[in-house]
């Protein structure tokens, strides 16, 4: 086939080696903390991109190129979802504490994919904890990889 009939972008990752950043099949719940991260991220990238062209560096342009499209993917599929106020019962967004059976204590703020920081208390809600959460109220247990915890905490905002 002739390389007149190849995409440039293509052509972009094959000069840095890459491929293309993979995108979640699950829906793209975000809080508003995670749109305006991506929002963020996006006009960085654009900044780096306009640096990039400037000196020329084709292996920078196409490591930005692809991470622009995998942001700009990522907002164009964001949902905002906002916890109702007042919730009984655990859903996306919300702060939820919990107490193990040795009586230790962690608190998890489940949030979206790309804003998913463990280290920092915060789990994707396509997580196995997340999931195991979802619908329980105060008091209820949650099962997960063997362990149970019980729900002694539920706050409305993620960013608590």
């Amino acid at each position: 086939m002739s390389r007149a009939f190849t995409r440039e972008e293509d052509s972009e990752n094959a000069i840095a080696g890459i491929g293309e950043r993979p995108i979640s099949q699950h829906r793209n719940l975000v809080t508003e903390r995670g749109l305006a991260m991506i929002d963020q991220e996006l006009e960085g990238l654009r900044d780096e991109l306009g640096k990039a062209e400037r000196r020329a560096d084709r292996e920078r342009i196409a490591l930005v190129s692809r991470d622009l499209r995998y942001w700009t993917a990522r907002r164009e599929s964001a949902e905002l979802s906002v916890p109702e106020p007042g919730s009984d019962v655990v859903r996306f967004g919300m702060g939820v504490t919990l107490e193990g059976d040795d009586g230790k204590k962690v608190h998890w703020k489940i949030v979206g994919e790309d804003e998913a920081d463990p280290s920092k208390g915060s789990i994707s809600h396509v997580s196995p904890m997340a999931v195991a959460l979802f619908g329980k109220k105060l008091g209820d247990i949650a099962s997960v990889n063997g362990k149970e915890w019980e729900i002694t905490k539920l706050s409305d905002k993620a960013e608590s």
